[in-house]
């Protein structure tokens, strides 16, 4: 489908959307003739080829901008950061490659930042501990992206974040504080290793997910006051009795096994 729509300011265009046509080749050049654009999307567009259309940087009104499940191959250009009323960037479900633009932490309005599934490499940008405006829900699972998470992201309060599935390792704790309002934090998948004792988490917490790391120690006591929609910390390396609390023990014995000696229900008994 096409949608042109509000086209209210000097009868000029302000939203395109197109999605889950046939539609085959690259990003046409003209979309940078749309000086009034505020939100563009091609999405669902599995022919859609080539790279991201530099036009789009004369769009600088441009606050949406959802590239996703097309075939677009190329690194995230640098002139996004150049856009500075962006609030929303969805790059998710392409073939981009090369390292995740440090420039992108200096876009003042982002609130929202998704660039899973794709083929990024290297390590997370030591600038996305400190974005020029709020911190923006960040999403950057199922890549290649490896290294340590830069020590600066333990100075922000992300709402939601998503390291999952790449090839990150050290210290994850650092995301992790009593003080913070976090949501939600998946970081399973990767080679993570700290100590979950020493771990506190926000009172928002809802979501957390650590499987398949290397994280040690036990599970702390107080988490059995926290109100879990979903919480998983198979596959690690985390011993001692689970904590007792209906906020952990709703939970099947699929988010605690194949740990190096975690006890207790739902698990077998300690002995």
């Amino acid at each position: 489908c096409l949608e042109c729509g509000d086209a209210t300011v000097n009868h000029r265009v302000t939203s395109l959307f197109i999605q889950d046509g046939e539609i085959s080749g690259q990003i046409p050049p003209e979309v940078g003739d749309l000086p009034y654009l505020d939100s563009l999307i091609f999405r669902k567009l599995t022919n859609l080829t080539g790279h991201i259309q530099p036009t789009i940087a004369k769009l600088k009104k441009l606050t949406f901008l959802r590239l996703s499940w097309t075939n677009l191959t190329c690194p995230v250009p640098e002139f996004l950061s150049q856009l500075k009323n962006l609030e929303y960037i969805d790059l998710s479900f392409n073939d981009l490659y090369g390292s995740i633009p440090s420039s992108l932490s200096s876009l003042p309005k982002l609130g929202y930042l998704e660039l899973k599934r794709n083929k990024f490499t290297g390590p997370i940008p030591e600038s996305f501990g400190s974005f020029s405006g709020k911190v923006p829900s960040l999403f950057l699972s199922h890549n290649q992206l490896s290294g340590t998470i830069p020590k600066s992201l333990g100075n922000s309060d992300f709402y939601r974040i998503d390291l999952s599935r790449n090839k990150l390792q050290g210290d994850a704790s650092i995301l992790f504080g009593a003080k913070k309002t976090t949501w939600i934090v998946d970081i399973s998948r990767n080679m993570f290793e700290f100590d979950l004792s020493k771990v506190k988490l926000a009172k928002s917490l809802t979501r957390l997910d650590l499987n398949h790391n290397r994280i040690t120690g036990s599970i702390p006591a107080e988490w059995s006051k926290s109100e879990f929609q979903l919480l998983d910390v198979s596959y690690n390396r985390l011993c001692g009795r689970i904590p007792k609390g209906e906020n952990i023990q709703r939970f099947d014995s699929t988010s605690f096994y194949h740990n190096k000696c975690l006890c207790g229900a739902p698990l077998p008994s300690c002995k």
